[in-house]
């Protein structure tokens, strides 16, 4: 007789939770993963202002959208929900409310003074941008992550043979092309031109160009994806198809 197999995973799940009719404020809150998708779109009322029998769940790694939480009755943990992710809850409620249509016909004292509203909501029970600790925690949590990125920026010359890897997409391998700020962009990014078409441009961006390479063959990244090193150019094997 075959002995039973019991996968352990952790219990509780840490994510980011956003929604893009509060301002796209960022919470991160651990949740059980033995909740049910309802249940946990009732924990997500007090965070979002919003309703469970409205709201829509999607899941995303990064920007990368991971799915859908639509079932009601799955359990939050049969989703391939990670440490990191991010909930974005996207709820017509909100839109529908007649408070939200009617504060553009008033001033905004008077919005402020109204008792049944969202920033009411959100102002009585210290959530988002209401939240001073959450948003000094995140404010720092920003200028530590930018400082970190200049100081590996730092490090990496043009020219150097390097190493991409970012998450949910295939490593890597290419030559660094460009270290510095593109254009509408406020943080420093590094051009990368791959050894084979695994990149999403040419160099440019919105038309303006930064570096040479074939279309499909350059990408910017961040500093932290980027590893320089001694790594050999990709074989090309086209002419074996």
């Amino acid at each position: 007789m075959c002995e039973s197999v019991k996968i352990v995973t952790a219990d509780f799940v840490k994510v980011n939770v956003t929604n893009s009719k509060t301002d796209a404020v960022v919470f991160e809150r651990k949740f059980p993963k033995n909740l049910t998708i309802l249940e946990f779109k009732n924990n997500l009322e007090v965070l979002t202002g919003g309703n469970a029998n409205t709201m829509k769940l999607e899941l995303y790694s990064g920007d990368k959208l991971v799915g859908k939480l639509e079932n009601n009755a799955a359990l939050l943990g049969s989703y391939p929900i990670e440490d990191g992710m991010r909930i974005h809850v996207v709820d017509d409620f909100v839109l529908v409310d007649s408070e939200f249509v009617e504060k553009f016909t008033l001033t905004d004292q008077q919005y402020s003074q109204k008792r049944d509203t969202l920033r009411n909501f959100l102002q009585t029970n210290k959530l988002g941008k209401y939240d001073e600790e959450e948003m000094k925690r995140l404010e720092e949590k920003k200028r530590e992550a930018a400082a970190r990125e200049e100081r590996l920026a730092r490090e990496i010359q043009i020219g150097a043979r390097c190493q991409v890897t970012v998450s949910g997409q295939p490593r890597r391998v290419g030559t660094v092309m460009f270290n510095g700020v593109i254009e509408g962009k406020n943080k420093i990014v590094i051009g990368v031109k791959f050894d084979e078409p695994l990149g999403v441009n040419d160099g440019s961006v919105n038309g303006k160009r930064y570096f040479d390479c074939q279309p499909k063959y350059g990408s910017f990244v961040a500093p932290s994806a980027v590893t320089v090193g001694d790594f050999p150019a990709e074989p090309d094997d086209l002419d074996e198809i």
